[in-house]
């Protein structure tokens, strides 16, 4: 009796796709197999060597016109069992109808909402003039640089002439729906301190471990500062503020030795809001504070700051926000806290918007016990056929001529 959509879904969240081994082969199978039985065209672009980006394609009745553009990432964060309820690659569905599995949020829900709203759409017999192109990528959850970096440089991109993009979003625990029209830039910054060694019964002067106090203070001083700003302004959300984490803490070879270098590593995630070389200048001045033989280097470092328009306006978001004032439905616009493989597409000057239609739940990607209610699944197919039918049916835009 259980819905075939959801079937579906399960049957994907079964795929092992969790890194550091993601069976990338299996999951492009599965993806491949339920493409051809919706009759859409079949492609895969490997960027790289084991790295397949799968792109199946309904083709619009005016191709010439900009497509729209369904990204999802098929790769999934790695999982500590002992803290599930369900073994996580089972996609077990408990008695209220949550289905329980390690992709149920991220993003593997997303993937078969997208696939399912396109049956529903050819089985009801439509066809509209956009084409709409779907992309599953691989290595999302490590940074995307094997997966949709590279695939926005390929001809194959660009071939797809996309005219507007969605990829994920986040649960929401309200009523509400969370739209994100943008990013924070993540910055990972390494600082390294060189100082005076010796033995570890003397008071050296000038050591890297003095050094590295400094910059621990000014660097988390900063974070507090963030941190009391989002917590006083109840119109903030994560996204408006900078957030920075030290996450690595390196040097020393023993108990008794003064080491010369130490290093820290920081996480810091910078909205659009923000002057990023007035940022890092700031970053420097830390730094130059905690005296000579102080340096860093980035490790990661995002300058794209494109945002994408959501006024009225703006025939893409007039299309997007019709379809949810039509269906009721509340939107939180928001900068997205993390990185999606949204900022690639924004970077190369495609607007793009995240958003996975699942309200009412907990946010629970990345965490223990990750599931998604069938009933919210399944409403999202209904939500993404209607988006889909406003999106695609977009008239032809002055530069499309």
């Amino acid at each position: 009796s259980e819905n075939p959509s959801v079937t579906l879904f399960r049957e994907y969240l079964r795929i092992d796709t969790v890194h550091p081994k993601p069976d990338y082969d299996a999951a492009v199978r599965f993806l491949e197999r339920v493409g051809t039985d919706l009759g859409l065209a079949c492609q895969k672009v490997e960027v790289c060597q084991g790295r397949v980006v799968l792109v199946l394609t309904w083709q619009g009745t005016n191709p010439r016109l900009r497509s729209i553009l369904l990204n999802s990432h098929t790769d999934v964060v790695p999982v500590f069992e002992e803290h599930w309820t369900y073994p996580p690659f089972e996609a077990v569905k408990d008695s209220q109808g949550n289905i329980y599995a390690r992709g149920a949020q991220d993003m593997k829900c997303v993937s078969i909402q997208y696939l399912e709203a396109i049956r529903r759409l050819k089985t009801e017999g439509k066809s509209f003039a956009r084409t709409i192109h779907l992309t599953f990528v691989p290595d999302e959850e490590v940074g995307g640089h094997k997966g949709m970096e590279m695939f926005v440089q390929r001809p194959e991109f660009k071939a797809l002439n996309v005219g507007f993009a969605m990829d994920e979003g986040l649960a929401s625990p309200s009523d509400t729906f969370s739209v994100f029209y943008g990013e924070r830039s993540p910055w990972w910054i390494k600082v390294k301190c060189m100082g005076s060694p010796g033995h570890g019964s003397r008071f050296i002067s000038n050591t890297a471990a003095e050094k590295m106090h400094k910059v621990i203070n000014s660097f988390l001083a900063f974070r507090e500062s963030e941190k009391q700003r989002l917590k006083s302004d109840s119109s903030l959300t994560l996204g408006d503020v900078t957030s920075l984490n030290m996450t690595m803490l390196e040097g020393g070879v023993s108990f008794n030795v003064v080491p010369s270098e130490m290093a820290a590593s920081f996480d810091i995630r910078i909205p659009p809001t923000v002057d990023l070389k007035a940022f890092e200048e700031q970053v420097a001045t830390w730094c130059r504070g905690a005296g000579d033989g102080v340096t860093y280097e980035f490790h990661q470092k995002c300058m794209d700051q494109h945002i994408t328009s959501t006024e009225e306006s703006d025939p893409w978001w007039k299309a997007f926000s019709g379809v949810c004032r039509d269906m009721k439905l509340q939107l939180k616009l928001e900068i997205f806290p993390a990185a999606t493989d949204s900022r690639y597409i924004r970077a190369v000057r495609h607007p793009a918007i995240g958003f996975s239609p699942m309200n009412r739940t907990p946010v629970l990607l990345h965490d223990h016990n990750e599931f998604l209610n069938e009933q919210v699944f399944l409403r999202g197919i209904e939500i993404y056929a209607r988006l889909l039918t406003a999106l695609a049916s977009v008239p032809p835009l002055p530069a499309e001529g």
